[in-house]
């Protein structure tokens, strides 16, 4: 693991006490985070940009909400360890282009895409991920008209800046927007400068292809979007002895437990057990739910980083 201090702590600020409105700062179709649903909250990526990490509780439930740009790596983590609430900021460090957080109470620092913790008191212990998906604003409005939105905080971020220095925020800016378009991944593809890392696995996977990462029983296995898309929006597998299902839709991409049922692609969804079933929420038309998994968002070359050339689903 190649770790790196990139900008100075805390120049890209976490947001620490979140506030949450009907407004939403941006385009109806911008990508959203999006933690659970009781209460229904979106933490859009437009905002996320900027802070990357947001501290804060669900129904009692003290969460972070995380995001690194480079490696379009959203999980959502419990901030509880060993009976200990945490509370996470940006470290300004990279491992192997991935962001570093670090911890307030004891100065920990945790890779961000794995959750675990890489220096310091903390060291090896591992925080536990949430049931969470990457969803539209648009989807997650059509779903639930009454959620509510991560709110633009008032702070300077580096993110909105030419140099290491934090500016004014402009939410309206996309400071990400060419990275995501060119060709490359990592730091040095963002700056776009020279000097990157090499992607050698062939034309099988593209390095910042969308994957859906499981991790279970110490089992890990990442689904990469694509391929399930190809494999007509659904793709089944054990992971750690527990049976899985992720489906790919328009709205991205969403992992369950498997419930043992033959899904089959339909024009409205998926056909199974009787019913018709929506893959981004796991709801049939007849009032059923699937249970969804904790699971991580991120590029394959992140995920490959993290659990090695091996850990992709094929069908």
């Amino acid at each position: 693991m190649n770790v790196t201090n990139v900008l100075p702590k805390d120049a890209i600020p976490s947001i620490d006490d979140p506030e949450f409105g009907v407004d939403y700062l941006g385009d109806a179709d911008d990508d959203a985070v999006v933690l659970g649903d009781d209460p229904p909250k979106a933490y859009p990526v437009r905002v996320l940009n900027f802070h990357e990490i947001v501290n804060g509780v669900v129904d009692g439930t003290p969460v972070a909400v995380t995001w690194c740009p480079l490696c379009g790596s959203a999980v959502a983590y419990e901030r509880r360890v060993d009976g200990r609430t945490l509370e996470f900021g940006v470290s300004g460090k990279l491992a192997d282009d991935d962001l570093v957080m670090y911890d307030r109470e004891t100065g920990s620092e945790w890779k961000q895409s794995l959750g675990a913790c890489i220096a310091g008191e903390l060291e090896g212990a591992e925080l536990t991920v949430l049931p969470a998906s990457v969803t539209s604003v648009g989807a997650f409005r059509d779903r639930h008209p009454d959620g509510v939105v991560l709110q633009p905080a008032d702070a300077e971020s580096e993110a909105a800046s030419d140099t290491d220095d934090p500016a004014p925020v402009d939410y309206g800016d996309d400071p990400y927007e060419s990275y995501f378009d060119r060709e490359g991944f990592g730091l040095a593809a963002h700056r776009g400068v020279d000097g990157g890392r090499s992607w050698d696995r062939g034309d099988d996977l593209d390095a910042k292809t969308v994957v859906l990462g499981l991790e279970r029983g110490g089992d890990a296995l990442g689904f990469p979007v694509s391929r399930v898309a190809d494999a007509g929006g659904v793709a089944t597998a054990a992971v750690g002895g527990e049976p899985a299902v992720v489906f790919a839709t328009a709205d991205g991409v969403h992992a369950f437990a498997d419930p043992g049922y033959e899904f089959a692609p339909t024009e409205d969804g998926f056909e199974a057990d009787g019913a018709t079933w929506n893959g981004a929420t796991g709801e049939s038309a007849d009032g059923r739910s699937l249970e969804r998994l904790p699971a991580r968002r991120l590029f394959a070359f992140a995920w490959q980083d993290d659990h090695g050339a091996d850990a992709f689903w094929s069908p």
